[in-house]
């Protein structure tokens, strides 16, 4: 019965629906307040219990005017969330992907360095935006320029700084795919002037928390973040996540008896801006009570799921029975996955998830565009999604399930075999 109300239900989609219609949800904003209390309501309708916020301080940014200025015309761009304020005059570097070996063989004091937001397909792990904008630093380079690889006059969004150090050292703007290929045609080499105005003081984010299951200490957490870049819907990054989480309480509170332990859902705020509200919760909650973590970002991408497990097998076992049990594609990925919510708790050694889609390429499509809108989004794989997130749920709350802590030590190993270590240590990410 959970199954037909699942694939009948309209309560992720109107979910969607509502965050998409709030506008800009980016961290500590008006709109990502209101996204925060949709979703309370959202849980609560489901009939979760002991829907609540948890609040926290952050770095706020907000965006205002940007510029590149070159060949006496200004070329459209829009700032990086966190680029610190100001602007800068030097000469065009075009480093093409910003691969770490073209930036071990580039003079790059005093210059504006431009980087693709891709990487070639022959290239063995996909550098960061953040590792990019870093070597930019680390090179004495004096401002950063990121293009975006994909069509259709589109600048790509993503933030820089630190947890140390919140606003990035550098004015970083993104252009687009045709902005750049200008730029890098007409003035490599030339001085160009790129200028960041942006209002910087502190803000306030939360989470939202709610629960179903007996009332035990031990939990599983299934997680999304709610925020999203300004300049865009955040349909898919991260609104699609959201509401799968909200279609997955609704259907599991007609299995809540077969739970043998809590089920915590929780909607972090501030991912985009460095996992702040992960963090927060990580740190403030006791993890030798979380099971697993079932961290649910980029689902909408593609209809078949993609799992990345970490290293954690019991987890990929789990997933795979869910496939088999339902004759439905899912995918396995036993990889390190350091790039959302779910990074806060593996990095500690809980077992978790980070629940994306399958899809053509390692890059984010139209994510952190403008173009990131619900037209490009599709309810029916909500509903399997949720379907088998349900399902994979419940096995995990079951009394038969466990999965052994991994040491931090074992994580960090992991990282250092998958190539990704040196990057998190120029980026400040290594918290090993």
């Amino acid at each position: 019965m959970w199954i037909a109300d699942t694939f009948t239900s309209d309560a992720g989609w109107s979910h969607l629906e509502s965050l998409v219609d709030v506008g800009d949800r980016m961290a500590g904003s008006d709109g990502e307040r209101a996204a925060a209390e949709a979703t309370l309501d959202a849980f609560t309708d489901a009939g979760a219990r002991e829907a609540r916020f948890a609040r926290f301080d952050i770095q706020g940014w907000s965006r205002g005017e940007s510029h590149v200025d070159a060949g006496g015309e200004t070329h459209d761009c829009i700032a990086l969330p966190r680029s610190p304020t100001g602007e800068t005059t030097g000469e065009l570097v075009d480093l093409g992907h910003g691969l770490p070996e073209d930036f071990a063989d580039a003079d790059l004091d005093g210059k504006v360095v431009m980087v693709a937001s891709n990487v070639p397909s022959w290239y063995d792990r996909f550098p960061h935006r953040r590792e990019k904008y870093y070597r930019a630093v680390e090179a004495g380079a004096a401002a950063f320029v990121f293009r975006n690889h994909v069509d259709g006059c589109l600048p790509p969004t993503g933030s820089v700084g630190t947890d140390e150090d919140p606003i990035g050292e550098i004015p970083a703007v993104g252009v687009s795919k045709e902005v750049g290929s200008r730029l890098g045609r007409r003035f490599d080499g030339e001085p160009v002037t790129v200028g960041v105005d942006a209002e910087i003081e502190p803000a306030t984010s939360q989470n939202v928390h709610a629960e179903l299951g007996p009332e035990t200490d031990e939990h599983v957490l299934v997680t999304s973040h709610l925020d999203a870049h300004d300049i865009a819907e955040g349909a898919m990054d991260n609104g699609f996540g959201t509401a799968t989480i909200v279609e997955v309480a609704n259907a599991l509170a007609q299995r809540e008896d077969e739970l043998d332990v809590r089920v915590e859902f929780v909607a972090f705020g501030a991912e985009e801006v460095g996992l702040v509200g992960s963090e927060y919760c990580a740190r403030t909650t006791d993890l030798d009570d979380v099971r697993a973590v079932v961290n649910v970002d980029g689902v909408g991408q593609g209809r078949t799921l993609s799992l990345a497990t970490h290293g954690f097998d019991p987890l990929g076992d789990a997933a795979r029975a869910v496939g088999e049990h339902f004759d439905h594609p899912v995918e396995v990925v036993p990889k390190q996955r350091p790039h959302s919510d779910h990074w806060q708790f593996v990095r500690r050694g809980v077992p978790g998830y980070m629940v994306a889609s399958r899809k053509d390429g390692d890059d984010r499509g139209w994510g952190h565009t403008e173009a990131d809108t619900l037209d490009k989004l599709d309810v029916r794989d909500l509903r399997e999604n949720a379907i088998l997130l349900t399902e994979l749920v419940a096995r995990l709350a079951n009394a038969g399930f466990s999965c052994p802590r991994r040491p931090p030590a074992e994580i960090a190993a992991a990282l250092e075999r998958q190539g990704d270590a040196e990057a998190m240590k120029v980026t400040g990410d290594w918290p090993f």
